[in-house]
């Protein structure tokens, strides 16, 4: 049973304890909207110590911030928030506000490396085949075209083929954004075409052989 949302929201300690139980405490596998927001004061508390501390003074606001912070990001995939904080702490030396962490969580695939649906349906369209052999930009695009079927990309004029392409992309691209890993696309080995060498004897018996299927 999961525990009340209050209490799985209430501020963790506030010493450097928490660095050694990393600064994100959700489980291997898929979090939930809590486990994210959590994850997320977490990495903003060791990222900008002193700021963090000057904005919540104690844990009764850190509460309060992370249950109206939680409200304002439900629309966004748990994984997505994370990864969005992560860019935040990469690139900038303030304490970032809501506002510029939704706008972080707007970019989407970026933070994933996923192409926008268009770029991913032109790709998907124009690859050659085998498919399973092109060097495709992210694996997504990959099972989002067969999952479409390669003869309707091809065959169908984009006012059909498009939306089609674009609802399986969507679908993969959440899975990504939840932290599920695709299956990578990968080239298939090639055969290994190396003949083995004959024994001598062997050979004499072939090489006889040949000269008398020739009539030498």
């Amino acid at each position: 049973m999961n525990e009340p949302t209050e209490e799985r929201l209430a501020a963790r300690p506030r010493t450097d304890q928490v660095a050694e139980q990393g600064a994100g405490y959700a489980t291997n596998g898929e979090i939930d909207h809590i486990a994210a927001i959590n994850r997320v004061f977490s990495q903003l508390q060791f990222a900008y110590h002193n700021q963090y501390y000057r904005a919540f003074p104690d844990e009764n606001s850190e509460t309060i911030a992370k249950k109206y912070w939680l409200s304002c990001l439900e629309d966004y995939a748990p994984q997505q928030i994370v990864e969005a904080v992560r860019v935040i702490v990469r690139k900038q030396t303030f304490l970032p506000s809501l506002a510029e962490l939704i706008k972080a969580c707007e970019s989407g695939g970026d933070l994933f490396g996923l192409p926008s649906p268009r770029d991913a349906y032109y790709e998907a369209c124009s690859a050659p085949s085998p498919k399973k052999d092109f060097h495709w930009s992210h694996p997504a695009v990959y099972y989002a075209g067969r999952a479409a079927g390669w003869y309707t990309l091809t065959n169908e004029p984009s006012r059909v083929s498009q939306p089609i392409f674009e609802h399986h992309y969507q679908v993969f691209c959440q899975r990504v954004m939840r932290g599920e890993a695709l299956e990578a696309v990968s080239p298939a080995p090639l055969p290994n075409k190396t003949n083995p060498r004959l024994e001598p004897a062997e050979a004499k018996v072939r090489f006889a052989k040949l000269r008398e299927d020739l009539g030498l």
